[in-house]
C-alpha cells in the first residue's frame, strides 16, 4: 500500500511535531508500506533554512527508505503572527505545485494529514480528498483554532478565529478517518458529530534504551529540559522565579525558538543554577540523557489536548518528571507513577517537588524510575502501538 504524508515538520528538524511524523513514516515503512513524504525544506526551529538545503526552491531526497519532497517556504522565529502565517501559505501553496504531477497523487493508496498548522491541513485536504478523492487520514497533534485562543494568540470571535473555526470543521467532516495524540482530541472531534474511524496515536519513540536500575548521587540534582523554546512551554519564566542553585539543583537547558535569546541572556546575567546549552542534535541529547535526574516538563497554560511528547521521550531512560501542567498530561503522570505534578504556573508547588524528589529516598525513586522503563516496554511502546496502527491505515475504505 502507498502512502503519503503531508507534514510541515519533518527529520532533520527536532521537537516533538518532526519526531512524531518521522517516526510514524518510518514505522509504516517497516510494517511493509510505501511510504512519501511531502514538507518543507529543514528550518524547524532555529527559524533558517538548514545547511546543505539552502538555495534550493525543491529538493528530493531519500532518508532510511521514506521518499521526501521538499519545497521552500518562509521561514522565521518572529513571535508575529504575520510572519509565522507567510510560512504557512507559502507551503500551503506547494502542496498544490506536487498536486500537479497527477499520474503520481493518484497512486496514493492513502494521505496522512498533519493538522496543525490548520492552513496547511486544510490546503491539501481540499487537493487530495476534494479533488482527487485520496483516502484521507487526518492526524491532529493540536487542537486549532482552541489552543491559540488558550494561548493567547488568537482573539476569540474575531475574524481571523471564525476562519479557523470553518477550516477545523471542514478537515473534520471530510477526513477519511482522524487520530489524536491525546483522549481529549479525540474527544472534541466527536463533539461536532463525526463518527468516523479513529485512533489513539501517541508521539511514542522506536528506539527503547532501557537504563539500568542504579540510582545516581542526588547530592547536586541535575535537571534537564530538551525540547522547544517556545510560548507553550514558557522556560523563561521558570528560570526567572526558580533559583535552582538555593535548592541544591542545576538546570540544564537543550533546544531553540523565540525564547532562546531571551534565556541565554538571562542565564549570563543571573548565577542561578541554569545551564543553557542550545540547539543539539536529537542523538546527542539522547547520550547525555542518562546523567540527570529529572526532567522539568512544563505547559505555561492548560491546553485541551496537548500531552507533550517529551513525556514519551523520556519514559525509555528512567528519568522521573517534574510537570508543571494539567489536563490529561497530569493524569497520566499521577496514574503511572511517572514523577510529580504542580499546576502551570505555580512556582512555588514546582520548588517543593524539586526539593522532594532531591530529598527522596532511594528506594521510592528507583521505583519512579522503575514506573517509566517498564511503560516504555509495554503500555507505551512504540512497537505494540505501531502493529495496532497498520491495521487502522488499512481499513478507511472510502
Amino acid at each position: 500500500m502507498k502512502v503519503l504524508i503531508v507534514s510541515f515538520y519533518y527529520a532533520p528538524e527536532i521537537g516533538a511535531a518532526p519526531s512524531r511524523i518521522t517516526n510514524m513514516a518510518e514505522g509504516l515503512q517497516k510494517e511493509g508500506f510505501d511510504v512519501d513524504i511531502l514538507t518543507c525544506l529543514p528550518n524547524y526551529p532555529k527559524g533558517k533554512i538548514f545547511d546543505g538545503y539552502r538555495g534550493s526552491l525543491y529538493k528530493k531526497e531519500t532518508i532510511n527508505s521514506v521518499s521526501i519532497y521538499r519545497y521552500w517556504t518562509y521561514s522565521t522565529v518572529s513571535k508575529g503572527s504575520l510572519a509565522r502565517i507567510m510560512g504557512m501559505l507559502f507551503f500551503a501553496m506547494a502542496i498544490w505545485i506536487f498536486g500537479l504531477k497527477f499520474w503520481k497523487v493518484l497512486r496514493y493508496d492513502r494521505v496522512i494529514i498533519q493538522s496543525p498548522p490548520i492552513m496547511v491541513a486544510y490546503s491539501a485536504m481540499m487537493l487530495f480528498r476534494c479533488l482527487y478523492r485520496r483516502i484521507t487520514i487526518l492526524n491532529v497533534s493540536d487542537l486549532w483554532p482552541l489552543s491559540a485562543i488558550e494561548l493567547g494568540a488568537v482573539k476569540e470571535g474575531s475574524l481571523y478565529h471564525k476562519i479557523l473555526l470553518h477550516m477545523e470543521r471542514f478537515l473534520y467532516r471530510n477526513a477519511s478517518a482522524y487520530q489524536g495524540q491525546s483522549q481529549e482530541i479525540i474527544d472534541h472531534i466527536q463533539t461536532f458529530g463525526y463518527e468516523k474511524t479513529h485512533f489513539l496515536y501517541r508521539n511514542l519513540q522506536p528506539l527503547v534504551v532501557v537504563s539500568n536500575n542504579s540510582v545516581p548521587c542526588r547530592d547536586t540534582f541535575k535537571i534537564v529540559y530538551a525540547g522547544l523554546l517556545g510560548v507553550a512551554q514558557n522556560i523563561l519564566s521558570i528560570v526567572k522565579h526558580i533559583n535552582f542553585k538555593e535548592l541544591g539543583a542545576e538546570l540544564h537547558i537543550y533546544g531553540g525558538g523565540n525564547q532562546a535569546t531571551q534565556i541565554q541572556q538571562f542565564v549570563n546575567q543571573h548565577d542561578c543554577g541554569i545551564i543553557y546549552l542550545g540547539y543539539q542534535p536529537k542523538e546527542t541529547i539522547n547520550s547525555v540523557l542518562g546523567q540527570y535526574h529529572a526532567s522539568i516538563i512544563p505547559l505555561s497554560v492548560r491546553i485541551k489536548g496537548a500531552v507533550p511528547s517529551k513525556i514519551f521521550d523520556l519514559l525509555p531512560h528512567g528519568i522521573p518528571i517534574l510537570f508543571s501542567g494539567g489536563g490529561e498530561g497530569e493524569n497520566i503522570i499521577k496514574a503511572h507513577g511517572f514523577g510529580l505534578v504542580s499546576p502551570p504556573g505555580d512556582y512555588e508547588t514546582l520548588k517543593c517537588n524539586i526539593i522532594k524528589m532531591k530529598e527522596m529516598s532511594d528506594d521510592d525513586y528507583r521505583q519512579m524510575h522503575l514506573n517509566c522503563t517498564k511503560a516504555s516496554l509495554e503500555e507505551f511502546s512504540f512497537e505494540q502501538q505501531m502493529k495496532k496502527y497498520k491495521e487502522f491505515v488499512i481499513l478507511p475504505t472510502t
